[in-house]
């Protein structure tokens, strides 16, 4: 028999929403309301997303993101910051404990990735993960140079065509791991760029130089246009088949959409959260 997993595709959502539904997965999960679940979501408006860790003052064009009508969060995830614009979102909410479910974040990393892998594959494309081979990368890991997510390879990065495509982040709270990441349709270099301080103009320009070769947009992979419903379809049936799991879809209860408000209006909308570093 195949483990149940519930299967949430939210569609389009507001920033502020989104993350909080990850989080609000992640507690029902913990307190043994929900099984595992898989969620897939977008961003409206489009938004920079940035890692726990960073500092929305420093790394940040604020300017350029109003100016945009750009919308702007911080995850509980780590990582850098991220532009969600034409990208199906994944989320995967399960407990550390789970049967077979590596201890290290980065090999339950590989284990949960490789629905992705499988994703890409039905998608028609090459992928495969990629481990770093040399002391030289893996200094660099332990020392990110850039705040664009997409500048550094970590481990197990998953690569398409010889390029990366899925950024993803991790956090492991209340005796879950949440892992949630962007799966690229197509990519605006200059809006990214825009949205982030570089110390110098040559600084950008030399982002802008090695964006191709860091991160790329299935769409750029491929003469097909390849749309956000055909990607649902892909790397769900990817994680049905990676994970041995069958996906149930899932609606929350009343109950716990106002969970999921409350923890929206009183941390995600909130400034306090957004730019408190």
């Amino acid at each position: 028999m195949k483990s149940k997993w519930y299967f949430i595709n939210s569609g389009p959502c507001s920033p502020s929403y989104n993350m909080a539904l990850d989080e609000a997965l992640l507690d029902l999960h913990s307190a043994g309301e929900i099984p595992p679940v898989i969620r897939f979501y977008e961003w409206n408006p489009a938004t920079l997303s940035i890692g726990y860790f960073q500092s929305a003052e420093k790394d940040v064009n604020i300017q350029a993101i109003k100016e945009q009508n750009l919308g702007f969060v911080r995850r509980p995830t780590g990582g850098r910051a991220v532009l969600h614009e034409s990208e199906l979102t994944y989320s995967i909410i399960v407990s550390e404990q789970y049967p077979n479910m590596p201890a290290t974040v980065t090999e339950a990393y590989r284990v949960l990735s490789e629905g992705l892998l499988i994703g890409f594959q039905n998608l028609g494309l090459n992928a495969y993960f990629s481990i770093p081979d040399t002391e030289e990368k893996l200094a660099d890991l332990k020392k990110p140079k850039s705040a664009v997510c997409f500048d550094a390879p970590s481990w197990y990065e998953l690569v398409v065509e010889g390029k990366k495509v899925a950024g993803s982040a991790q956090t492991r709270q209340k005796g879950v791991i949440l892992q949630h990441g962007a799966i690229l349709l197509d990519l605006d270099e200059d809006k990214l760029l825009s949205v982030f301080n570089f110390s110098s103009a040559e600084a950008k320009e030399r982002m802008r130089k090695k964006l191709p070769e860091k991160a790329v947009a299935i769409n750029q992979l491929t003469d097909r246009q390849i749309t956000i419903p055909q990607c649902v379809d892909s790397f769900k049936a990817g994680f049905e088949k990676a994970l041995d799991i069958e996906l149930v879809p899932y609606e929350l209860t009343e109950k716990q959409q106002q969970y999921v408000k409350m923890l929206e209006e009183t941390k995600y909308l909130n400034d306090e959260w957004n730019f408190r570093k």
